[in-house]
């Protein structure tokens, strides 16, 4: 079962010793339509609510699902449910073990020290090696630069997954506890699928 959710931000627990934990909320969801069972695994057309952009296509779908104004983000998840209405929340309870999936924070075009943690160059006077890359290629065989050659470039901002252990569930608030840090800015949206 699938998931879009919010980080929070990071907390830790207060047993000893203490474990840092990620807190997760989960966004309120209405199952649109369900689509055709593959297997076991029953997918269906998900809305939530993400900022106030709007145009006709969006208005198209709230009008033909009947659903409010404020959900106006439309994406394919794995549900739990059978027939459209709230999502169900149930298998959260239950579950063990999350694969989270977030969008990594962006650091734009970086050097090769910060994007692949090189060591550089002396820094003493006289030297002009600085942060510098330093060879890249060879002059005879094979004759350019071989491809995947770690340099700069551009430096975060690429979807990331992780497995995380559950600490607690809030049923209430809709709060999922996990142990370790998840990828991604606090306030930023992703997605969690149930994995144990």
């Amino acid at each position: 079962m699938e998931y879009i959710v919010e980080k929070i931000g990071m907390s830790r627990t207060i047993t000893v010793p203490s474990k840092p934990v990620t807190l997760l909320r989960v966004l309120d969801s209405k199952v649109c339509e369900v689509n055709a069972k593959d297997g076991n695994v029953v997918t269906a057309i998900v809305a939530y609510n993400s900022g106030k952009k709007m145009n006709k296509a969006i208005e198209g779908q709230q009008k033909k699902y009947s659903i409010s104004s404020e959900f106006n983000r439309f994406v394919t998840l794995e549900v739990a449910n059978t027939e459209a209405g709230d999502l169900d929340l149930a298998p959260l309870a239950e579950a063990k073990v999350l694969k989270t999936t977030f969008t990594t924070k962006g650091r734009g075009f970086s050097g090769a020290m910060k994007r692949w943690n090189f060591s550089g160059g002396p820094a003493s006077h006289g030297h002009r090696f600085g942060r510098r890359t330093g060879s890249i290629g060879n002059a005879e065989w094979p004759g350019r630069v071989m491809k995947g050659r770690k340099m700069p470039g551009q430096y975060g901002n690429t979807q990331n997954s992780v497995k995380n252990e559950i600490i607690s569930y809030d049923a209430e608030n809709n709060i999922i506890v996990v142990v370790g840090s998840v990828p991604g800015a606090n306030g930023s949206l992703g997605r969690v699928k149930v994995a144990k």
